[in-house]
């Protein structure tokens, strides 16, 4: 499956820790009240709450803020806008395929804050199902390394995992990505702990089964541009895409 998180590391290569800081506050705030509202307030009887208060506090969310929006889930704190989940797809330039994940209290505030992001930047907003057929729902486990990968294929194995990938988490730490089927997410998650590994966090990932190399300098500044616009827009959680390019590539576009 090599390639299959080419965005996730070109995200985590090109991260704007404090610029952005604050949309992923509210990001995972988000994701921590649907969790709250959809299941127990209560993270020992809640996998997808638990997961999201993971993330929250690899992002250094403070706990207050963690508190307060379990609590507004749970309608603690009154009552609150229906946030709706919501799945976008449409075209980047060079036919690439993207998929965009919604929190939204208002659909067509959405669709048009979506539309134009895709617009300016030489892209197309489409119908439900243009590109959905190119990506696979993962359940995802990052572990932090030093990876001893004998260790981890078993452990993989005992979990049920359908494959691994050695990442570079930065320049100073190694980790892995261990890929399998959503409803054996959370059980993967405890057999890694139990393994002794570092699972730093537990997602859901659309993975795309086919990619688009991109070669050309000027498609690449669109696309990045493209991924940086949609994921900047408050009311999207997460965009993934079919592309690949070159480290080198990639480097030039952002200078």
């Amino acid at each position: 499956m090599a390639g299959h998180s080419k965005w996730a590391n070109i995200k985590r290569q090109k991260a704007r820790v404090d610029a952005v800081k604050g949309k992923i506050f509210a990001k995972i705030s988000r994701e921590i009240i649907v969790a709250a509202r959809s299941g127990v307030p209560d993270p020992a009887g809640n996998f997808q709450l638990r997961t999201a208060i993971d993330k929250a506090k690899a992002a250094a969310i403070p706990s207050e803020n963690i508190e307060r929006a379990i609590a507004k889930g749970a309608g603690k704190l009154g009552p609150n806008s229906e946030l709706e989940a919501i799945r976008y797809e449409g075209y980047g330039v060079g036919g690439v395929a993207i998929l965009i994940e919604a929190l939204t209290d208002n659909r067509n505030r959405t669709a048009a804050d979506l539309r134009e992001a895709f617009t300016k930047n030489g892209g197309n907003l489409g119908e439900t199902g243009c590109v959905g057929w190119m990506f696979d729902q993962k359940g995802v486990c990052m572990v932090r390394g030093p990876i001893n990968e004998d260790d981890l294929l078993e452990a993989s194995l005992e979990g049920e995992a359908e494959s691994y990938e050695l990442i570079s988490i930065d320049e100073d730490t190694e980790g892995a990505e261990v890929f399998t089927e959503v409803p054996n997410l959370e059980n993967l998650s405890k057999v890694l702990k139990k393994r002794g590994f570092v699972v730093m966090q537990s997602e859901t990932r659309w993975i795309p089964s086919n990619s688009v190399e991109v070669d050309n300098p000027d498609k690449a500044r669109s696309l990045l541009k493209l991924m940086d616009a949609l994921e900047d827009l408050d009311d999207v959680q997460s965009v993934t895409a079919n592309f690949e390019m070159t480290d080198e590539l990639m480097s030039m576009t952002m200078v």
